[in-house]
């Protein structure tokens, strides 16, 4: 089974967790996983499973131009250097091609309620179910400020994510 998980982060943060959930989707099978610069969209034809992740921004997934804004806007500098990178995970989602995997969704946002933050995770979703993908989960994890850190445990809970999702993949024995 391969396996795609695909993120944008600009802080680290949402790095920290694709790569947390690429870790615990392991024991399912082949897992390539990366930025949006690292992945190609072509990358996700053959694939059974694709996780597609962001930061929540202004209420849903990053513009394309957000990562331009952030590095220009003397407002963030007090959370650290902007990573480098060129592309967008919402250029990477118009540039992929339809198709039929089964696809998650996660985003990190401030520990808020939906209606208030908004959901990356959310839009990722909408926007995928519209190309042909079959949506069966989303999932929020936790930064404490715009910058980060990840909330407490916050790293952790995405290994264990990744864990269920491989074990719900997993052909059944019974």
């Amino acid at each position: 089974m391969k396996i795609v998980v695909v993120y944008e982060s600009m802080f680290g943060n949402t790095g920290i967790i694709g790569e947390a959930i690429a870790e615990g989707l392991n024991e399912a099978g082949e897992v390539k996983v990366g930025t949006v610069d690292d992945v190609s969209p072509d990358e996700v034809r053959d694939a059974s499973l694709l996780v597609a992740g962001g930061p929540t921004h202004s209420r849903g997934l990053a513009k394309v131009d957000a990562r331009g804004s952030v590095t220009k806007g003397k407002a963030f500098a007090k959370f650290g250097p902007v990573l480098p990178g060129r592309g967008s995970l919402a250029g990477w989602l118009e540039r992929l091609p339809a198709g039929g995997a089964t696809v998650v969704t996660f985003d990190t946002r401030f520990d808020r309620a939906p209606w208030l933050t908004g959901s990356a995770a959310k839009e990722i979703a909408r926007r995928l179910g519209g190309k042909g993908y079959s949506v069966v989960g989303q999932q929020s994890f936790f930064v404490r400020t715009t910058g980060g850190p990840l909330a407490e445990g916050e790293r952790e809970r995405a290994v264990a994510w990744g864990r269920e999702l491989a074990a719900s993949l997993a052909p059944s024995t019974a």
